[in-house]
């Protein structure tokens, strides 16, 4: 039986389209158009043999194969990236400091950073999880390289990851629309709060702050125990919590930008590969919403 080589580009798109959603989708990330995006997923099936999708509804569903071929699709990318990854590093090491966002804690960041460990085992890596204020401070002190933080004010030297609206977020929907409107925010200074506030007070719709906290999974468990509702951005939503937009007689919220800052201060070598690391894992999540 011959050899059967699969297209890294392809099974790229595959990929893209199923975290994406759809060939529609999938054509805007990779600069494509629908039809070619489709060409290229029939090669795929025509080299295999198997169809990797079926039709369900008006849309369509991966079939069994397209499973198979999904979960290894992702492995050998995972793994073609960090064998790339690792040859452009030889010879780093060093140190590298970097600030995260809790809100990415516990998913991207942490995968990115693996990836670069596994690949410049040399490189130190010191990673710090805070508040944004606090990774902004450290960051134009010197004592980070890299921060990942929210700008609502453009920053010279920041890089802008993705451009989010804020959301309101709550356990249910539809919202039982409670007056005042409890709220569950973190502590000043915190404009995610602020934008919050000054969205009900433009609106002369009445507040009160039920709970307070520094940290973001003790917000998260006040609103899912129907403390209050919250103000973040869709990605970081955990999946059994709802955001309220356009359906819960909240007012609009503005939007923020999600930045890759290094200071304004030269990278060394390793923040560097830190930082081409961090851009090719965004998560589609956030790489659909780039600006």
């Amino acid at each position: 039986m011959p050899r059967i080589d699969l297209d890294m580009d392809v099974l790229r798109t595959l990929v893209v389209a199923q975290d994406l959603g759809g060939f529609n989708r999938a054509a805007e990330q990779v600069g494509r158009s629908q039809s070619a995006i489709s060409q290229r997923i029939h090669k795929l099936e025509k080299r295999i043999g198997e169809p990797l999708f079926r039709k369900q509804g008006r849309g369509l569903v991966l079939t069994e194969a397209g499973e198979v071929i999904l979960t290894y699709a992702r492995r050998v990318i995972e793994l073609n990236d960090e064998a790339v990854a690792a040859v452009k590093g030889v010879g780093i090491d060093g140190k590298v400091r970097i600030g995260l966002q809790g809100d990415f804690a516990e998913s991207w960041l942490p995968a990115a950073l693996g990836r670069f460990k596994r690949a410049h085992p040399n490189v130190r890596v010191e990673a710090a999880v805070d508040r944004n204020y606090v990774l902004t401070e450290r960051l134009d002190k010197g004592q980070l390289d890299l921060a990942v933080i929210w700008c609502l004010k453009a920053r010279p030297d920041a890089e802008v990851i993705a451009t989010l609206p804020m959301m309101w977020v709550g356990k249910e929907t539809p919202w039982p629309r409670v007056k005042p409107v409890p709220l569950a925010l973190f502590n000043p200074p915190c404009f995610f709060r602020a934008a919050a506030i000054a969205a009900l007070d433009a609106a002369k719709i009445p507040w009160r702050v039920e709970f307070t906290s520094l940290s973001l999974s003790a917000l998260w468990s006040a609103v899912d125990a129907g403390l209050g509702i919250t103000v973040r951005t869709s990605p970081s939503v955990p999946s059994h919590l709802v955001t309220l937009q356009g359906r819960s007689g909240l007012p609009r919220l503005p939007t923020v930008k999600l930045c890759l800052d290094s200071g304004g201060r030269p990278l060394t070598p390793a923040s560097a590969r830190l930082r081409e690391i961090l851009l090719e894992t965004i998560p589609p999540s956030l790489s659909s919403a780039r600006r």
